[in-house]
C-alpha cells in the first residue's frame, strides 16, 4: 500500500438504518444526519475518510435508505450513492449491493452514527492503525476493552467501536439480501483464526439512544458550551450545543438545541434535545457508554 489508505483500499459508510432506538428524533431526520457538536454524523465520517486520503465517488460510497432523500441531497457529490429500495438491507447486505462498485478491493467500513474522538489526533490518523500493515485478506476490527471481556458482542475482549476493514474475498460473496456483518463475515473469520482487533485509543459512543446521542454531544462540547455563531442566544446556557437558527431565551443546561430550534423565555430545560418549537426529548445521563 502506498499510505495508510493504500491504493485497493475503498469506503463504504453505512447510513441506511432506521435508527428506532433513537426515535422520536428520528421521525424528522435520518440517524446518520442528526448533529453532533453541530456537525452531521454522516459528515463526521466522510471527515475521517478524508483524513485517510478517501474521498470522491470513486473510492468511498454512502448507503442511504430511511429518509434516503435526505440522505442523497447532504451527500452530493461528494461519495458514491446506493440507494436501497424498500427496507434497509442491513449492514451485510448494504455492502453486498456494492459489490460491482468495489469490485475487488479491500473496503473499509464505517458506521455514520459512531461517535469517535481522539485528542491526539485528528480525524482519520486517529483510526489508521486500522490499515497499517494490512495483509488484504484477513478482517479487522477496531476496537475497545470490554468492562467483561467474555460479555455477548465482545470480540477477543473487545468491543466494536464502529469501523471494521473488510478482504474483497469475503465481499465478493456477500448477496444483497438483509443480513448483519456480525454473522455473516465477523464471527466466521474470527472462528477461522482470521480476525484481527485493533485498539481505538480515544472516546468511542455509540449514539443509537437519546442518552448516549446526549452524551456524545456533550463530550463534543467539552466543558463549555458549543454555539454555533448562527444562533441567538439571550437566555443562560450551561454545559449544551446550540444549532445554527436556533433561539435560546430561556436557561439551558446539559443539552443539545437542534438547528432552527427554539428555547422559550419562561423554559428551563435540562438534560433534554430540543427538536423545533414542539418536540422536546428526554435524556438520562448515560453511564458507561463513552470509553476513554
Amino acid at each position: 500500500m502506498t499510505g495508510p489508505a493504500g491504493d485497493g483500499i475503498c469506503a463504504v459508510v453505512l447510513a441506511a438504518g432506521e435508527g428506532t432506538r433513537l426515535r422520536p428524533l428520528t421521525e424528522r431526520v435520518p440517524k446518520a444526519l442528526c448533529p453532533v457538536g453541530n456537525v452531521p454524523l454522516l459528515d463526521r465520517a466522510l471527515a475521517r475518510l478524508a483524513g485517510l486520503g478517501l474521498t470522491g465517488p470513486g473510492t468511498v460510497a454512502v448507503n442511504a435508505c430511511y429518509l434516503g432523500d435526505q440522505v442523497v441531497q447532504q451527500v452530493g457529490g461528494r461519495a458514491h450513492l446506493s440507494v436501497e429500495p424498500g427496507s434497509p438491507l442491513g449492514t451485510a447486505g448494504g455492502v453486498g449491493n456494492l459489490r460491482d462498485w468495489i469490485a475487488g478491493r479491500g473496503v473499509l467500513v464505517g458506521n455514520a452514527d459512531a461517535y469517535l474522538a481522539d485528542p491526539a489526533l485528528p480525524p482519520g490518523p486517529d483510526i489508521a492503525a486500522l490499515l497499517h500493515g494490512w495483509d488484504g485478506d484477513s478482517v479487522r476490527l477496531l476496537g475497545r476493552p470490554a468492562g467483561d471481556p467474555r460479555a455477548p458482542g465482545t470480540f477477543a475482549g473487545h468491543l466494536f467501536t464502529g469501523f471494521s476493514l473488510l478482504p474483497w474475498r469475503l465481499v465478493r460473496d456477500l448477496p444483497a439480501v438483509f443480513g448483519d456483518l456480525v454473522r455473516a463475515v465477523w464471527r466466521p473469520a474470527e472462528a477461522a483464526g482470521r480476525l484481527t482487533v485493533v485498539g481505538y485509543p480515544g472516546t468511542f459512543i455509540d449514539t443509537g439512544t437519546p442518552a448516549d446521542y446526549l452524551a456524545a454531544n456533550l463530550h463534543a462540547a467539552g466543558d463549555g458550551c458549543l454555539i454555533d455563531p448562527a444562533a441567538t442566544v439571550t437566555g443562560r446556557c450551561h454545559r449544551c450545543v446550540v444549532g445554527a437558527g436556533a433561539t435560546v431565551r430561556g436557561a439551558v443546561s446539559r443539552s443539545v438545541v437542534w438547528p432552527d430550534a427554539t428555547v422559550g423565555a419562561e423554559e428551563q430545560l435540562r438534560d433534554v434535545i430540543r427538536v423545533g418549537a414542539d418536540l422536546t426529548v428526554p435524556a438520562a445521563r448515560a453511564t458507561g457508554q463513552a470509553l476513554a
